[in-house]
């Protein structure tokens, strides 16, 4: 009975002036755990040479341009990506360039520090809502297992700096910490501009209050303090991306999105799908839900949220929430406030799912700890309500503590690989020294697979790759579009003066081709290739038995060829 009540003074103990300790206890625990799971991270990114993080190799490539400006000259990909690059989070490269530390090092440990600042606000923010230190644990550490069973913040690309940059917003707010607060919107703006309309939205929404059975102007002058200062630090640095006159926009409207095989239930990037469930709420970019929202499965003890607050006298810890815990509300609000604005302005906002799925993961991992702390804290309560030393009730709360502790710190142990963070590896070494080797000015085309790889392992530009397919502003894509048809013709086309000119007006140098390029099975089977319009000409000059004049090069051409692919030489095929 005794250890039953100790144990539960323990862990269910608010914060108060005497209790500093068991707060740094619980946070350091918390950094700690943070701290093991980017070690495993940095294991893992670091076991190869040429290993990266997925979609880095979209928004981390360009930024070698800091460290040798002679990289990627008038590359029309590379200036893209540049030109669509948060300003905050461009600066942060090029600064780390400036004194060493090479973007794709950077763009490595980044995810460490990004999930240590995370856990701190999270903790803090926790404590805020409910003053358990044991409370921040567990909503920071299920925030860290989500966020290293997701490729977000590995990525280290804008995204990821919305967990340490927003969740310092939200703790400062509730702190009503007015220049923290101002900062935190100000670097939200710079790294992650969506969600500066987020945080508009919640000061807005601090403006009103539930009185009397209506909504009501808020009394308290603080929130109008707030509002007003915020909304001109938004302003101020979302001008900047408003007054943007890029070479590469405007975005394409619903109706152009609509008729193109990209946006399509089976294309690249998939949005416009026939079920208005899939549509609406669970699709990858304009569902309202993210289906990583229960990852890890121990958020759905969150469900069990609004149950236990109507249970209260039986989870008396549920007395001590806070009313801070409406900022949850109000995040929610502003979140699905974007998400339909941007559904109705589709692309210019850029994908509804963006504002609701970081919104929702903060929440979700808010109120599971709250929940399975009450549910701890209800346990030992009604187990301490006896008389009697040791019995029935009191293994049942030992039990069930237990339980819930090996279920929330020993997750990652049951999972099938952790951390699962989107790492890719390049298997052509020789291939990417090859190039990296050469000229770097020189132009590669290729639509073999591994394309994906050579900016990023080679620092030379290619004329097109899968990975860079990106077909959101019409100024990019029409173009790139353009390239990759005039490509697929020239691969297949059985005319070497239609091969000749496609050489000579985007100036290739290196032609690189899969082995297995001139089969049809090849192209059949390719459904990135078969979104573009020369492709059913090229299949069916394949079909028809017509030799490609480039396959008469494969031989005679060759400066490079390992089992997979042979790289010719331009001037070779042109002569």
């Amino acid at each position: 009975m005794v250890l039953i009540a100790r144990l539960h003074k323990f862990l269910t103990a608010t914060v108060d002036r005497k209790s500093r300790s068991r707060t740094i206890f619980w946070l350091t625990l918390s950094l700690t755990f943070a701290a093991v799971y980017g070690v495993l991270g940095l294991k893992q990114v670091f076991s190869a040479e040429y290993i990266v993080q997925d979609d880095a190799r979209q928004h981390v490539f360009w930024m070698m341009r800091f460290v040798d400006p002679e990289l990627f000259p008038n590359d029309f990909i590379a200036n893209y990506f540049q030109s669509v690059a948060p300003a905050g989070y461009s600066t942060l490269y090029k600064v780390a360039a400036t004194v060493g530390i090479h973007p794709l090092l950077l763009h490595k440990i980044l995810p460490l520090f990004l999930g240590l600042i995370s856990t701190y606000y999270c903790f803090g923010l926790c404590l805020e809502m409910l003053p358990v230190p044991m409370t921040g644990f567990i909503a920071s550490l299920l925030l860290n297992q989500h966020m290293w069973m997701t490729d977000d913040l590995a990525s280290t690309t804008p995204r990821a700096f919305i967990y340490p940059i927003f969740l310092a917003f939200l703790y400062y707010l509730s702190r009503s910490s007015l220049l923290p607060c101002l900062g935190a919107i100000a670097l939200i703006g710079l790294f992650y501009p969506p969600y500066a309309l987020v945080a508009a939205g919640i000061l807005v929404l601090r403006l009103l209050c539930w009185e009397k059975g209506g909504l009501r102007l808020s009394g308290d002058r603080t929130n109008y303090l707030f509002c007003s200062t915020g909304l001109g630090v938004i302003f101020l640095v979302m001008l900047p991306y408003a007054l943007d006159n890029s070479e590469f926009g405007p975005t394409y409207t619903a109706a152009e999105a609509k008729q193109m095989a990209e946006f399509a239930p089976d294309g690249r990037n998939a949005f416009f799908r026939p079920n208005p469930k899939d549509y609406w709420l669970t699709g990858r970019g304009s569902g309202m839900f993210p289906k990583s929202l229960f990852t890890p499965v121990t958020h759905c003890v969150g469900l069990l949220f609004p149950l236990l607050l109507f249970l209260r006298s039986a989870f008396p810890l549920a007395n001590q929430i806070q009313s801070k815990i409406w900022l949850l509300l109000q995040l929610f609000l502003a979140s699905s406030a974007m998400f339909f604005a941007a559904h109705a302005t589709i692309f210019k906002l850029y994908n509804p799912g963006r504002y609701t799925a970081y919104s929702l993961r903060f929440i979700v991992v808010l109120i599971t700890a709250i929940a399975l702390t009450l549910i701890i804290d209800g346990v030992g309560y009604w187990a301490s309500r006896t008389a009697t030393t040791f019995h029935f009730k009191s293994l049942v709360a030992l039990i069930t503590t237990a339980l819930i502790a090996v279920a929330v710190v020993l997750y990652p142990c049951f999972a099938k690989k952790f951390p699962t963070v989107g790492y890719v590896e390049g298997k052509m070494p020789d291939l990417y020294k090859f190039f990296e080797q050469q000229p770097k000015d020189i132009l590669i085309a290729s639509l073999a697979t591994d394309t994906d790889h050579l900016p990023t392992f080679s620092q030379r530009s290619v004329l097109v790759a899968k990975e860079y397919a990106v077909p959101f502003h019409k100024g990019y894509y029409s173009r790139y579009r353009q390239r990759v048809n005039d490509l697929i013709r020239a691969q297949y086309t059985p005319d070497r003066a239609v091969l000749q000119s496609f050489m000579n007006s985007y100036g290739i140098d290196f032609w690189m081709l899969d082995r297995n390029s001139f089969n049809l099975e090849y192209v059949k089977d390719d459904g990135w290739l078969n979104q573009f319009d020369s492709t059913p000409e090229a299949r069916l000059s394949l079909e028809q038995g017509k030799i490609p004049a480039l396959a008469s090069a494969m031989t005679s051409c060759a400066v490079f060829q390992n089992q997979i692919v042979v790289v010719l030489d331009a001037y070779c095929i042109v002569k």
